[in-house]
Parts: C-alpha cells; sequence; structure tokens
C-alpha cells in the first residue's frame, strides 16, 4: 500500500503513534482539521485573514440589510414604527453574530480558528471524492475552510431564532399604524429570504467568497442611482430629509467596504487614497442632474433648441 490516500481531501489521522488510514479507506478530517501536504490531519489554528472577515461581515449584513429593506416597504410613510423595527433588526442580527462567535471553537471567546483558504475547491471538496480503482470512490468531504461555510449557516439560524422571539413581540405592540394584515409582512419576508440565503451560502458559498466585493460596488452603485434619481434632483433635496442623508451615507459605507475588500489593504499607502472615490458616482450625479432632466431637454426640443 501506498504511504499517502489518493485526492486532495483525503487524510490519515494520528493514533497511538502510527497512522491510521491507508488507501482504500476513506478517512475524513474531523471538522476543524485539514489535511497537509504529506495528508495528515492537522488541527487548524490560524485566525482569519482580514478578507475572510469581510466576507463573513458581508455575509451577515445581507439579512440585516434585507430586513431594512422590507420593513421600510411595508411600513409605509404613515407608520412610526418602522425606526423601532430598524433597531429591533439590528439588535437581532448583533445578538446572533455574538452567539454564533460564542459557540464556535473556542468556545466562549469573540474569536475563532480558521484553516486558510487555499483554492476554490476548498469550498466543494465533495465534488473531489477520489476513486483510485475507477470503481470504489472514497468519501473525504469536509470543511477544507472550516469555519467560512458553516458558522454563516448557524449565524442565519440565530436570526431567524431571535427574530421570532422578538419581532412578532414589538410588531402588535408599536406597529399601530398599520392594518393587520401588514403588521406582519415584514417577517414573513425574512421566513422567505431566510431559506433563500441559505441555499446561496450552501450552494455558491465559494463563488460569493471570491466575488464579494464585486457584488458590493455593482449592487451598491445601482441601488444609489436608483434611490437618487427617484427622490433627490438637486443638493437641496438631499438636505431636505436626514433619511435621505442616511441612505446616501449607508451607500457610501458600502462603496468603501467593497473596496477595502478587492485592495485587501496589503499596501495601505496605495490603497487607502482609493477610499477617496467613494462620493464619486453621488457628486456626479448631483452636479450634471439638471442637464439631463427630462422637463429641460422637452421643453429645450418644443423650442426647437
Amino acid at each position: 500500500m501506498s504511504s499517502t490516500c489518493p485526492g486532495h481531501y483525503c487524510g490519515k489521522m494520528l493514533i497511538n503513534g502510527s497512522f491510521d488510514g491507508e488507501c482504500g479507506a476513506s478517512i475524513v478530517c474531523p471538522r476543524g482539521e485539514k489535511t497537509n501536504m504529506q495528508k495528515i490531519c492537522e488541527k487548524c489554528t490560524e485566525s482569519p485573514e482580514l478578507y475572510d472577515w469581510l466576507y463573513l461581515g458581508f455575509m451577515a449584513m445581507l439579512p440585516l440589510v434585507l430586513h431594512w429593506f422590507f420593513i421600510e416597504w411595508y411600513s409605509g410613510k404613515k407608520s412610526s414604527s418602522a425606526l423601532f423595527q430598524h433597531i429591533t433588526a439590528l439588535f437581532e442580527c448583533s445578538a446572533a453574530a455574538m452567539v454564533t462567535l460564542l459557540v464556535n471553537d473556542p468556545v466562549g471567546l469573540l474569536s475563532i480558528r480558521s484553516c486558510r483558504v487555499q483554492m476554490l475547491s476548498d469550498w466543494y471538496t465533495m465534488l473531489y471524492n477520489p476513486s483510485p480503482d475507477y470503481i470504489t470512490t472514497l468519501h473525504c468531504t469536509q470543511e477544507a475552510v472550516f469555519p467560512l461555510y458553516t458558522i454563516v449557516l448557524i449565524y442565519y439560524a440565530f436570526c431567524l431564532m431571535f427574530m421570532m422571539l422578538l419581532r412578532p413581540l414589538l410588531v402588535k405592540k408599536i406597529a399601530c399604524g398599520l392594518g393587520k394584515s401588514d403588521r406582519f409582512k415584514s417577517i414573513y419576508a425574512a421566513l422567505y429570504f431566510f431559506p433563500i440565503l441559505t441555499v446561496l451560502q450552501a450552494v455558491g458559498g465559494g463563488l460569493l467568497y471570491y466575488a464579494f466585493p464585486y457584488i458590493i460596488l455593482v449592487l451598491s452603485l445601482v441601488t444609489l442611482a436608483v434611490y437618487i434619481s427617484v427622490n433627490i434632483i438637486s443638493f437641496k433635496n438631499l438636505a431636505a430629509k436626514k433619511k435621505r442623508l442616511v441612505v446616501l451615507f449607508s451607500h457610501w459605507l458600502l462603496h468603501a467596504y467593497g473596496i477595502i475588500s478587492i485592495s485587501r489593504l496589503d499596501k495601505l499607502e496605495q490603497d487607502l487614497p482609493l477610499l477617496a472615490l467613494v462620493p464619486g458616482p453621488a457628486l456626479f450625479y448631483l452636479l450634471t442632474a439638471r442637464f439631463t432632466e427630462p422637463s429641460r431637454i422637452l421643453s429645450e426640443g418644443g423650442n426647437g433648441h
């Protein structure tokens, strides 16, 4: 028998001074361990890199942003409960994030240890089960990106649990401006998007890990452009309502988050000046909107200019 097992993710464990498992046997490293170059299962003891934390932050923001969107969508202009629901959603997600960190290894600490992501295939080990004799398949599926894959799913479970415990009581007490049929629509929406987010992480977690900085930049630019074009025409209109400023600064934070995620701040002196580009799209629109205002174009066209 060979001294190593076939397949990048098949390993051998050291038991009583000898290696357990040879080719032809299915050896799966326990959770929190990963095979090294000698195909020996080793415990992951490194801390996540900045990019890993940014990815986890992105996945943690998704349910919060969706909560805020549907709360705003269903609250209506006459409702005074939207602010309290926004704060409650923030508390739910924050509490879920803290509990998720506490229950992950090392248990009881607001920190995690991780296996470094080397390649895209680390996220999809189930697709790389080897067949040495082309007949028998060795099942070596494991979480090679520990804990980036499962910690997100655990976080979503806690988010859902806290929402079901807190939000219905809050909405029932303070959502007086809404009809009975509309009070719980933001909660119903969450019952739809949480399964979608779970499937998205389960199936496309690896793709999201590499693509999320660009997703943030594109979506934040598109949503900001739509919001400004619908609600804001000039600097005067922008300052008329505090809510518009909050939305604008929130998008700027997302722009900065995307830029930091792409650059990873490997070279601070080169990467930090890129943050000066954050207000660029919004300022460009506000400065040029008066030249493309539909009413002005129609009036000039009617005058023959």
